[in-house]
């Protein structure tokens, strides 16, 4: 399959770029920059010059000549439901692929650092976090274009790690840096589910390849409280573990960190499985402990 991927450059983007190019699909990735575009062409992807502001008209174009796209950018909100909207339009009526990249941060609840007992498979309804209402609307749009001629999908994990990851364990090693502890905000039984990149990265290349019309499919492997994870950070550093409330949270990580590390986003990946036999192989976020990388976050910069 010829597949154009915008967020080629990013975490996930590159991920699903290199693991496609390594299964024989031809791959090209969106590229804002001169740098951009060469990392791209390294790593044997071929460069599209576009962005999604001005040059989006570059990038639709891009899309229309794939067999395949797939939108994995973190872009603004405005930018990302611009280009949805822009993409669902050109698409329509061409059996073309879709698969748009969200993330269970569309229904994580603000629980103060708690748990929460609510879990979500894909078709359950849930109430959805405001400062992700862009990103859920952009998900009804793409899979609304399903009934438009677009073979359109969403694939929403939980918190991804993998090496080169930015969440809740790299927080946690932060903290360290900071505080000198490994920290949580509250009790610590605030809960992502999370999944591997390469486990993502699998479910997206079955998706391409027989995944319906109009499906959504949750990426889940397992969860991890953040206590949990702080304990082992602890113990791998030789330090102590600290409950911070949100104001002291927000010194360490930022106002957007503080909260997604008190936040609940827990869900069950009923339809992966079910429908595209998607079993993760990697289940255990732990495993990262002692991770090089992740250590020389706990050193203090200044």
């Amino acid at each position: 399959m010829n597949v154009f991927i915008i967020g080629a450059t990013g975490f996930v983007g590159g991920h699903l770029a290199r693991h496609l190019a390594s299964e024989g699909h031809a791959v090209s990735g969106l590229a804002r920059t001169d740098a951009a575009a060469t990392t791209l062409q390294q790593q044997g992807i071929t460069p599209v010059a576009a962005d999604l502001d001005a040059r989006r008209p570059a990038a639709i174009d891009a899309a229309l000549a794939a067999d395949g796209v797939i939108y994995a950018a973190q872009a603004d909100p405005e930018q990302e439901s611009a280009t949805i909207a822009d993409l669902t339009r050109a698409l329509a009526g061409t059996g073309k692929t879709l698969v748009f990249l969200s993330g269970s941060g569309v229904l994580m609840q603000r629980t103060g650092g708690a748990w929460s007992p609510d879990v979500f498979a894909e078709d359950d309804t849930f109430v959805t976090e405001p400062l992700a209402g862009f990103r859920k609307d952009a998900e009804d749009c793409v899979l609304a274009s399903a009934a438009h001629g677009v073979r359109a999908m969403v694939v929403r994990p939980g918190q991804i790690w993998g090496q080169g990851d930015h969440g809740h364990m790299s927080m946690i090693y932060q903290s360290v840096a900071a505080l000198g502890a490994a920290a949580y905000v509250g009790d610590g039984l605030a809960v992502y589910s999370h999944v591997h990149i390469d486990d993502v990265t699998r479910l997206f290349s079955l998706a391409l390849a027989k995944g319906r019309a109009g499906g959504l499919y949750h990426a889940v492997a397992g969860e991890t409280p953040n206590r949990w994870i702080a304990e082992k950070v602890a113990e791998d550093l030789g330090v102590k573990t600290r409950s911070v409330t949100s104001e002291e949270a927000e010194q360490v990580w930022g106002p957007f960190g503080t909260l997604i590390m008190a936040a609940s986003s827990r869900i069950r990946g009923t339809a992966a499985r079910q429908e595209l036999s998607w079993q993760p192989q990697h289940a255990d976020m732990l495993t990262m402990i002692s991770d090089q990388r992740l250590r020389d976050m706990a050193t203090p910069t200044g």
